[in-house]
């Protein structure tokens, strides 16, 4: 079965981090002494990497270097982040689209009735009635909107972009805040995809609610926002566990226990 090493990944692709602590008997196992010089264990993937350590001290002011599922959840998150950015950009297009609209609506509304009957020999052969069409009648419908309830529109479409350009950004860094903004975001749109889903049913449609459902679950469990799974002492202790420098100091202890 094929599986990412999220370390040596990760490493190939920024390089190694080393850390040289003060205490010896931990210093001995990060250090090893080569003939090329001096090699230091590498706080992600393990591999020892020659050259001088990238930082020294006390073992508590090392780096809490993300290893393993830690990676694997930041690339995730980061795939969020770039939908949610696409998606931010998308919907400040629209939202310029219905502010342009707003500014000249008699003017395109007289130039779709003069160009609507370019299209009445085609649906006439083919029996349509395109006067009557429920898509027409939803465009004429827009055209009767009041120039203020358009503005207001574009305005409520911006602020959701925003909300969606400030999570990307947020999710991409890995910040606990972005994440809770995600899932209340979110979660609070479900329903109404769920009811635009139930009225008209499209691929789109549907893989966005997939999507966004299974976002908001991954997030909500693998965070352990708002208390679950033991909240964020559980997650933070999660995270330490997973340290190269917490496993080695264990190890000390261990062996000094024996």
């Amino acid at each position: 079965m094929f599986t990412i090493d999220w370390n040596r990944r990760t490493c190939s692709r920024r390089g190694h981090t080393t850390y040289a602590p003060s205490e010896p008997e931990l210093r001995s196992r990060l250090h090893a002494q080569t003939a090329l010089g001096d090699a230091w264990r590498c706080l992600r993937c393990g591999d020892f990497a020659l050259g001088a350590p990238h930082g020294s001290g006390p073992a508590e002011n090392a780096p809490l270097v993300p290893r393993g599922k830690a990676l694997r959840d930041i690339f995730i998150l980061r795939f969020l982040a770039i939908e949610r950015l696409l998606r931010g950009v998308l919907i400040i297009l629209v939202a310029w689209a219905v502010w342009k609209f707003s500014n000249s609506q008699d003017a395109v509304k007289d130039l779709f009735n003069q160009n609507l009957s370019v299209f009445k020999p085609v649906t006439d052969h083919f029996h349509w009635d395109l006067e009557n069409s429920p898509i027409v009648e939803t465009i004429r419908k827009t055209f009767d909107y009041k120039r203020s309830t358009l503005l207001g529109v574009a305005g409520a479409l911006v602020a959701y972009a925003l909300i969606e350009i400030v999570e990307a950004f947020g999710l991409w860094l890995a910040r606990r805040w972005a994440e809770y903004l995600t899932v209340v975001a979110t979660a609070a749109f479900l329903p109404l995809e769920g009811y635009e889903l139930s009225h008209h049913v499209t691929v789109f449609k549907i893989c966005t609610l997939l999507l966004n459902t299974a976002a908001v679950v991954w997030i909500l469990l693998s965070k352990r926002l708002f208390g679950l799974r033991g909240g964020v002492v559980a997650f933070e202790a999660e995270r330490h566990s997973a340290s190269l420098m917490e496993v080695e100091q264990a190890a000390g202890t261990v062996r000094a226990a024996v």
